[in-house]
Order: C-alpha cells, then structure tokens, then sequence
C-alpha cells in the first residue's frame, strides 16, 4: 500500500494520486503545487502550451524525475512511450520490446505484444528497417510487454504522417480499450484528445487550470457538433481562437 511521502513517487496498485507537487529548475516553479487525480481505466488527455510542464509532469509519474516536493502514488506497474521510439538500432526489434524487463522473459513473450499493435511479422527485424509508424509501434509494444496499469504517452504520435498518425490514434484507442488500464496522453493536439479520451485537462502556470470530461459516443466525428462545441471550448482554454470549418 502506497504512503505519502515528501520528494518521492511511491507505488500503489490502482490510480494516479498527486498533492502538492512542485517541481522546479534554478529557482523557477515548472510545476507549482499541482493537484491530480486520475481513476482506474480512465483514458485522461493532457493538453498546454509548450513549457508548461506537461512533460515533466509525465516523467515524475513515470519515476524518471524524483528531485520533486509533493507526494506522488502511482501504479507499481506502469510504462511509458515517447515521441520517438528510442529503439536500440544493434538489437532486433524482438529484443528491443524485452528492453529493461525484469526477470528471464523469452522471445514469445515480446511476440505476442508484438502482434497486439500488428507486427507479429517484424519480430526479427532491425530497427532501420521499420517505417516511422512501425518503429512506434514497437515503441508500444515494449510498453504493453510491461502489463501496465498506467500507460504514460509523450506526444507518440508526433512525428508521424497525417495518414500514419490517424491509424497509430486508432490503435491506441483499440489497445486501451481491450486492456482496461488507465492511461495520461501529453498531446498538443486538441482533435486527437477528444477523438481518445474520456477527460480532457489543460495546464497552465504549472497546474491544472482546467478539465472537462468527454461525454460522446465512441466513435467519435470530428464534425459532431457537440465535439466541435468542446473543441472551441479547449483552444479558448489554449488561448486560441477556433478556426471556423468550411464544407
């Protein structure tokens, strides 16, 4: 069971559970006293303005930032993909899904991660001979391997073509759907938020400024009114202006 604790992250077997936390670099407060909860299984969208602090609000939860005040409760078993897919280009791609997993785990094991995200046919390939959208792929699969039950995505889709992107959405979607774990998303992307998540939450000034919970049917059109109503509603939230659509 997880305690407080004062410039740590402690574990605990059910949701993401933040109080107080403020983390800082030379003096100035990225995050100032910042206050979240996230539920079991809920998909949770985290959108701001480029240096807000939504990176490194991610990285303390994934446990890769520990100089924080505050208490942190986070799943004992949680994973993380980023925008790039940071695989080890000496290693086949098989190997690179196993990367840093505890215990002795075989070949299979990755396979069947492998073939969740559609590339059970690449698990012996080198990393160079991936496509963009393949590469992340296998940047998902390292992270499922993990049976998380809080999966942390930096931005995943941001390198990506439009056409790649929309697929690599769905997967995404399809995944935390059939796994059931929570999952925060770090995206500048106002659509690809409310195409995914059940909550929506906008940082700014280093804490959570504003959420809204995502009430429409899946799935989801960008031409339903009322996602275009939420839609106008976070960029003002953004400080944008929402562009008006032709026909």
């Amino acid at each position: 069971m997880a305690t407080d604790v004062h410039g740590e992250v402690a574990t605990q077997a059910a949701a993401v559970r933040v109080q107080g936390l403020t983390r800082a670099f030379d003096g100035r407060r990225v995050i100032d006293d910042l206050e979240l909860t996230l539920r079991p299984g809920e998909f949770t969208a985290l959108l701001g303005r480029s240096g807000c602090g939504k990176s490194t609000l991610l990285r303390i939860l994934a446990g890769l930032d520990r100089e924080i005040e505050g208490a942190v409760h986070v799943p004992e078993r949680r994973a993380v993909a980023f925008q790039a897919p940071r695989l080890m280009p000496w290693k086949r791609v098989w190997r690179n899904v196993l990367l840093g997993l505890p215990g002795n785990p075989d070949r299979a094991t990755a396979e069947r991660a492998l073939a969740e995200v559609g590339l059970e046919n690449h698990s012996g390939a080198w990393p160079k001979t991936l496509s963009g959208g393949e590469a992340q792929r296998a940047s998902l699969a390292r992270a499922l391997v993990r049976e998380p039950d809080l999966l942390l995505l930096d931005e995943p889709f941001g390198a990506l073509d439009a056409l790649t992107r929309i697929k690599a959405q769905q997967l995404v979607g399809e995944l935390w759907q059939r796994r059931g774990c929570a999952v925060l998303l770090v995206t500048h992307d106002v659509e690809e938020a409310l195409l995914l998540a059940d909550r929506a939450l906008v940082m700014r000034d280093g804490v959570i400024a504003y959420e809204t919970p995502v009430d429409l049917p899946r799935p989801r059109a960008i031409d339903d009114p009322d996602f275009t109503a939420l839609r106008a509603e976070l960029l003002s939230q953004l400080g944008v202006d929402a562009p008006a659509r032709t026909t």
